[in-house]
């Protein structure tokens, strides 16, 4: 017989037992530490990892009642919890060694024993304690992956309009819940980042953020990968898969791309969410789960509203707590901080020198509508950073010309436009004195709204900017 990678420890305060014991152990394991004194184990404990303890029931002479045993059984498992303990009892006091298992031992053996059964019970016993270590590493591993993973991938959220301030809002009042949460939002607006931050900020922070794109998942795979499956459940499944709601167990599930989902998979998602089980393929056993779901679709709240395209139930059960997110062009306040992130990030990236965004660069960026929004200012943004040979990141460095060429060729003109101030005269007439009245005036009709200002004006938002800046509104 090969000799078994183990460590145990042996104590007992018969130093017979401990010298017939070491003999015959030590031709099947790897290691065994013999001890006498019980008072010795925490020091022991502390300096190695023992795979098993061989621990007696009872130290001293006259000594019966087994209470000296779970005293250091209590001890061995608080201090070692992996560690797996097997008691040494004597013929009669196997009721003594069962109570014991009760408390946490793994098994017993009776003196005197026979080497078989001893060999074998210690085998079971390295094998169970090494089963425990790997299990704990591969958990704190997780646990350390966890917070890696939510660490790199934490963006934070750049806002300056009043509408994206609600949104934090919103966000800081639902995230220490366990509330479900419906965002909505066009494409690119930044959905993921929001059930990011959700999670970053709730009391599940240092569990998994576990993310489902259901618009990519085909329809065959879908109970595979959220349920889970067992070996041979389906041609194909050629080993036990776990599903998503499982992996993300404690954590927060994301589900992307809600609105994408068939009708018929709809209904099965919403057992799943109401029972709080899943039954993976191939099997009839339930398991429990416990995660937060967090649903996101770029389907208006209309198309939602739709019996005949969305089941209301299911709505109903993922949209505790609503969030909209507004598109990048009903924000333009958020752009420019936007993007001043993004160049420092992607500076980074390539090496290059962070620069700054020229003024017509950002005219530009403030006129575009942004069909991609967010998504589609970050990739203008690494474009830039790309191309740009000048101290400042110019307009041609977006490569947006190919898009709106018209739009731009006006933030141009609006741009290169002479400024000179007419004459000041002191008469009521004088067009500076009306033309400010008329912007004050616009401004607090609108409550400050610098599109719909604009607009009423008749004016662009670069050019109504300029005119505040020039009359010091």
């Amino acid at each position: 017989m090969s000799v078994i990678e183990g460590n145990i420890l042996i104590v007992d305060d018969d130093q017979d037992i401990l010298t017939a014991s070491r003999l015959l152990l030590k031709r099947y394991f790897s290691s065994i530490t013999t001890c006498a004194i019980p008072t010795e184990i925490p020091r022991l404990l502390s300096d190695n990892r023992f795979d098993a303890v061989m621990l007696d029931m009872n130290f001293g002479p006259g000594e019966s009642s087994g209470q000296q045993g779970y005293q250091w059984l209590k001890k061995i498992t608080e201090t070692s919890p992996q560690t797996a303990v097997v008691m040494i009892t004597a013929h009669g006091g196997v009721d003594i060694a069962v109570e014991a298992m009760k408390l946490g031992a793994t098994d017993f053996v009776a003196k005197p024993w026979q080497n078989e059964k001893l060999v074998a019970t210690l085998t079971a016993a390295v094998l169970l304690g090494k089963t425990r270590n790997e299990a704990a590493q591969l958990r704190h591993t997780n646990q350390l992956l966890t917070k890696d993973a939510n660490n790199n991938q934490y963006q934070p959220l750049l806002t300056r309009s009043n509408t994206m301030n609600t949104v934090h809002s919103i966000i800081a009042r639902t995230a220490p819940t366990d509330a479900n949460v419906l965002v909505l939002g066009e494409n690119g607006t930044g959905k993921e980042l929001v059930a990011r931050e959700l999670h970053r900020q709730s009391l599940r922070a240092d569990k998994v953020f576990m993310s489902v794109d259901l618009g990519a998942m085909s329809e065959t795979l879908f109970e595979s990968e959220l349920f889970g499956h067992k070996k041979g459940a389906f041609t194909g499944a050629n080993e036990e898969r776990i599903g998503r709601l499982q992996a993300a167990n404690g954590g927060t599930l994301f589900l992307d791309e809600i609105g994408n989902l068939p009708l018929h998979l709809q209904a099965k998602l919403l057992t799943v969410l109401e029972k709080r089980t899943v039954t993976p393929l191939g099997t009839n056993k339930t398991i429990p789960f416990d995660v937060r779901v967090i649903a996101a679709t770029n389907v208006s709240k209309a198309n939602l509203s739709d019996e005949t395209r969305f089941r209301q139930d299911l709505l109903f059960r993922l949209n505790t707590v609503e969030i909209l997110l507004p598109p990048l062009r009903e924000r333009p306040e958020d752009i420019e901080p936007i993007a001043a992130h993004y160049i420092d990030l992607y500076s980074k990236k390539y090496s290059k020198p962070v620069k700054s965004i020229s003024s017509e660069a950002l005219i530009l960026l403030n006129h575009y509508q942004w069909p991609g929004n967010v998504r589609a200012l970050r990739h203008a943004v690494e474009r830039a950073i790309i191309l740009s040979e000048s101290p400042q990141l110019l307009a041609s460095d977006f490569q947006l010309s190919h898009i709106e060429p018209a739009q731009i060729e006006k933030s141009r003109q609006e741009v290169q436009e002479p400024t000179t101030n007419p004459p000041s005269t002191v008469t009521e007439l004088n067009l500076d004195k009306v033309e400010r009245t008329t912007i004050e005036t616009a401004l607090k009709q609108y409550k400050y709204n610098i599109s719909h200002t604009a607009k009423a004006l008749g004016l662009t938002r670069a050019a109504l900017y300029r005119r505040m800046e020039k009359h010091g509104l």
